[in-house]
């Protein structure tokens, strides 16, 4: 995890605005992603990694060990996603670039941008839930 970490830190990437044809199907998306963590840095600072399960089935976390199971399907061309404390869909469009994935936020006017850093098959560390005193 502290290599991740590191290796978010010391990364900064740029891409070129993603064109319809670009873009990844559902399918294309599966394929590069399902049995997969990704690490993701958005302006060369660590934000977030996935990890792709069987059945479109996800678990995302900020790092910082808590983790949020959910679910991806496609709609018009997007890849959304529905977590289990997030019932409002967040539709991404993605492309692979010359450093792997690029995945943009669609739901609003600001198009956050998330860059792959890091794959790999291990999955994502998730502290359990948090006992009281």
């Amino acid at each position: 995890m502290m290599r991740s970490l590191s290796f978010f830190l010391v990364l900064s990437f740029s891409a070129l605005p993603a064109t319809a044809q670009d873009l990844m199907t559902a399918d294309e998306f599966d394929s590069y992603t399902n049995g997969k963590t990704f690490y993701y840095g958005s302006m060369g600072s660590p934000y977030g990694a996935e990890e792709y399960l069987d059945d479109r089935r996800v678990r995302w976390s900020f790092l910082d060990g808590k983790c949020q199971e959910g679910v991806w399907y496609e709609e018009a061309g997007l890849i959304c996603f529905v977590y289990e404390n997030q019932p409002d869909p967040q539709c991404w469009s993605f492309q692979q670039g010359s450093r792997g994935l690029i995945a943009r936020f669609e739901n609003n006017l600001q198009n956050t941008e998330l860059y792959e850093v890091e794959k790999s098959v291990e999955p994502l560390l998730c502290l359990g839930p948090e006992v009281g005193v």
